[in-house]
């Protein structure tokens, strides 16, 4: 009786402790998984300085739901490294909000790290099409788009136009301008992004989808790329550098690095991201009123450009998930959006601004960057993609510096890619 009635009293204080223990749980899980307050948004680093204004707006009209901006490096590769570091973390992670380049999403939601979102909490039918598909992963929604992009051709138009010759909408003709026009005038001929990074990954893909080939299949399952499209397209790249025309010093560019030759009258042709278009044609740059925008050439004709930009999402272990899903909607609001785009010289999400004849005056490029978005390709979809892209970086560095052939560099790609998919 005494053994029993001791027994009874331990099992009451258990009982206590434990309904007291998951009280607490349940208070903590609700502060950090539920209703409202402040957050941090993860972002890499916001080169025109335009985000911060923005958040600005959200504090003042939010006051419990402040947001701290965590600026990360700009270069893709280090700012995923960062992220990606922290969300492995789990519950510990210091991110809220992720602005995540638009090839992380599946690897993100793939690995756990970002949740799903409800699609009808945001409008997704007035955003441009195809930058939807960049923001889902296995058929679910996993981030809400926020900013597009899409390459496109800049070039010296005052330079053209002394030649009588019209902007390039294949490779041949590019070619024969970068090789023949652009020495008479003392410049290079054409440069991209050519550094072993993110970037050259990029223009890498855009020379093979503009040849018609693919690097990858079925969400990463398959791989497509040894074909003699991928080796026209890789092989197009190689030989600007072996001919000239694109100049060594080219195999060091990144985003800024190349706006900045072209800027500075360096270049006749560059590949780049709209951003460029309106930094170079801003006061005080050298070529300033001498420059315009067409869509990158092909083979045949116009080509294809990767589908670039950002979309939001909200990390697994975000503390406040519902002030996150209303940020995401304030930032991708259209009053917002406009602003991405005249502070920030961002292309919106938002298709009704490509229209807009107030913005249109300002940003005359957006018609031809709208075309290019809606013709654009994403970037090779896997949960594995930070190892697709540092094998594709490899690779094409290496036959862009005459190391390999095209031939033995699709084949190359071919295996390692093959590797990745069957882990």
């Amino acid at each position: 009786m005494r053994w029993t009635r001791a027994a009874g009293r331990v099992l009451l204080v258990l009982i206590v402790l434990m309904t007291g223990y998951a009280a607490s749980g349940a208070r903590a899980d609700g502060e950090r998984g539920g209703g409202r307050g402040p957050l941090t948004l993860a972002t890499a680093g916001d080169l025109t300085g335009y985000l911060g204004p923005l958040l600005e707006g959200w504090n003042r009209t939010h006051p419990g739901e402040k947001v701290t901006l965590v600026e990360l490096p700009d270069a893709a590769d280090e700012t995923h490294a960062q992220m990606t570091t922290d969300l492995r973390g789990g519950n510990r992670s210091r991110f809220d909000v992720l602005n995540i380049d638009v090839n992380w999403t599946s690897e993100f939601a793939a690995a756990g790290w970002i949740r799903p979102l409800p699609r009808g909490r945001f409008p997704l039918d007035t955003f441009l099409p195809p930058v939807v598909d960049t923001a889902t992963y296995d058929g679910r929604l996993y981030a809400v788009p926020y900013v597009t992009n899409a390459g496109l051709l800049l070039y010296r138009k005052d330079i053209l136009a002394k030649e009588g010759i019209p902007p390039p909408r294949t490779w041949a003709e590019l070619e024969h301008a970068a090789r023949t026009v652009a020495p008479k005038y003392g410049l290079d001929g054409y440069a991209g992004q050519f550094l072993p990074y993110e970037g050259l990954t990029v223009n890498a893909a855009e020379a093979v989808y503009s040849a018609g080939g693919t690097i990858l299949g079925d969400e990463g399952e398959r791989v497509t790329v040894n074909s003699g499209a991928a080796r026209e397209g890789i092989g197009f790249l190689a030989r600007g550098f072996r001919e000239g025309w694109i100049p060594k010093e080219a195999l060091t560019y990144k985003e800024e690095e190349s706006k900045q030759a072209f800027q500075d009258g360096r270049l006749l042709f560059l590949r780049n991201w709209p951003y460029a278009y309106a930094v170079a044609s801003a006061p005080g740059s050298e070529v300033a009123g001498r420059i315009g925008a067409v869509p990158l050439p092909g083979p045949e004709g116009p080509g294809t450009s990767v589908l670039g930009g950002s979309n939001l999402a909200v990390a697994t272990h975000a503390r406040h998930p519902d002030s996150a899903a209303r940020l995401i909607a304030y930032l991708t609001s259209e009053r917002v959006q406009r602003q991405v785009l005249t502070r920030g010289a961002l292309p919106p999400v938002r298709a009704a601004l490509y229209e807009d004849p107030a913005l249109v005056r300002q940003f005359p490029y957006l018609p031809t960057l709208r075309d290019a978005v809606l013709a654009a390709a994403p970037r090779p979809k896997s949960a594995h993609y930070d190892q697709v892209s540092l094998v594709v970086q490899a690779v094409v560095h290496d036959t862009l510096t005459g190391q390999q052939t095209p031939e033995a560099a699709v084949r190359r790609l071919a295996r390692e890619l093959a590797a990745i998919s069957h882990r």
